[in-house]
This record gives C-alpha cells, structure tokens and sequence, in this order.
C-alpha cells in the first residue's frame, strides 16, 4: 500500500453534484480501508453535517472539519475533539457589522455547533443540502463563546465585493480569510487551514508526509494537497486549483476518487 493516509475533500470531490457517493466509490475507499490505509474526510463542513457520510461510507474515525480548525474523532463511544484553533468573538466586531448592515447572512461556528441571527428560505434550503441544522440566536455576540469559523453565503457577485473591499480595509485583522466556495468565505484562525491539520494528525499517527494522499477541488484544499506526498485535484477544479495539483483526475461526477484509488493506492 503506497499511502496510509488518504485525505478526501468532500463536497465538488468525494460528492458529485447532486450530493451523492457512487457505490462503485464506496466499494474502493472500504476496499483500500481494509487494506490499511486510513480514510479522513477534510471539509468545509462542521462535524455534525460530516460524519454521517463517514456513515454511509460504512466507516468510522476521524474527520478534518470547518476547513482545518476542527479535527474530530468519533467512533462508537462518542465524539472527540482532537484540536481545534480557535478564535474570539471579538476580533469579526467590525466584519458582523458590516454584513448586518449590507443583509449577508452568516454563521458562526464552535467546533460542533453553529449559530445564526436569522433563517430566510434561500439559506434554509443551503442548510438542508448539507445536512446542517443552526441554532438561532438574538445575536451571536452575547455567545461569549470561542468560535472556529465565521462563514458568509451569498451569490457570488456579493462575494466578490465582500472580498474586495474586507481586503483592501483589511477588515479581517490578523485572521485568515479564504473563498471555500463560489457562494462561501470563511474567516478562521490564520494557522487553520487543512494542510497544518492534515500534518498534525499524519505525525500523531507516525505517517510520514510521503505515504499521504490527497484530493481535493478548490483553493482551500490546496494547503493539503502541498503537504501530501500526491496531491490529486479532481477536473472539475479551477485552474488554479488543478496548478497547484501533482495530477489531476476525473471530476466528482466522473468518479474521480475511484479513478484516485485504483490507479495510485491499488
């Protein structure tokens, strides 16, 4: 087996468009997890809306969520959160201000839970796709909680803007923020990212960089793909994306995991 480590992004990569996972797919990332290597999913997602995926692969274990800022393990136990990096309410005053003035809806995420000030039907459905269920608050500042991720969704135009103007004002301080989709920006602590995570759980593990590989499909996966020994990005990736990728395989409704495994892990 050459890779021990197998780290899958989830949504455009191991799902295909209509948010499904092939069984010929499910087969193969059984097959090779039986044969010793270990699945991780690394997502945007929270880990409430990832491990059931994890489920339906017919897996248990642990699971890179909210972009790298939360590494959870769960088996039959329960939940265990391995590391996190957090970061305080304080330091998005000025960017909830500004999307609360602009109407851009919004979350903010501990590492198992999220929290918003309010639910319309367009973001009601988002949440439904992916398996997500926030809690509502008056506002999320009177928390008083350390958060992981503080996420916009918009179209992408809005985002655009969004991105311009936080960037030039420098609005986001000393966090880090990424484009985790065309509808999505992520604000985090500036180590979160999948690639520092990835790292930190391959060495607690004693898995050298060399044996791990990893997919993914857009620019917040490209920290993981650096570190891994083979980083793989699927074809319906962005330029960029497919650049920064030692190879590049069939998109995520083509089975491009599939395609992944057989060809470099089997």
């Amino acid at each position: 087996m050459n890779y021990k480590l197998i780290a899958l992004d989830v949504d455009g990569t191991l799902l295909n468009d209509n948010y499904q996972i092939s069984d010929k797919t499910k087969q193969i990332i059984r097959r090779v997890h039986e044969e010793g290597s270990q699945i991780v999913l690394c997502t945007g997602r929270g880990p409430a809306s990832t491990l059931p995926i994890l489920d339906e692969l017919g897996l248990e274990g642990t699971v890179i969520t909210h972009n790298g800022a939360a590494t959870v393990h769960s088996d039959s136990s329960g939940k265990q959160l391995l590391h996190q990096y957090p970061f305080s309410l304080d330091d998005i005053q000025s960017m909830l201000q500004y999307v609360r003035s602009e109407n851009i809806h919004f979350d903010v995420n501990t590492p198992f839970d999220m929290y918003i000030e309010k639910l319309e039907e367009y973001e009601k459905q988002m949440y439904k796709k992916f398996l997500i269920d926030p809690q509502i608050v008056a506002n999320v500042t009177d928390l008083l909680l350390p958060i992981v991720k503080f996420t916009l969704f918009g179209q992408p135009e809005v985002l655009d803007r969004v991105q311009q103007v936080w960037e030039e004002q420098k609005l986001y301080g000393s966090l880090r923020m990424i484009r985790s989709g065309d509808l999505f920006i992520d604000l985090m602590n500036p180590l979160a990212n999948k690639g520092n995570a990835l790292k930190d759980l391959a060495e607690s593990w004693n898995i050298d960089a060399k044996h791990v590989m990893a997919v993914g499909n857009y620019y917040n996966d490209i920290e993981m793909m650096s570190y891994a020994g083979l980083g793989l990005a699927v074809a319906n990736s962005p330029d960029g994306v497919k650049a920064a990728a030692d190879a590049v395989i069939a998109s995520n409704n083509d089975d491009g995991v599939y395609e992944a495994i057989v060809k470099y892990c089997l």
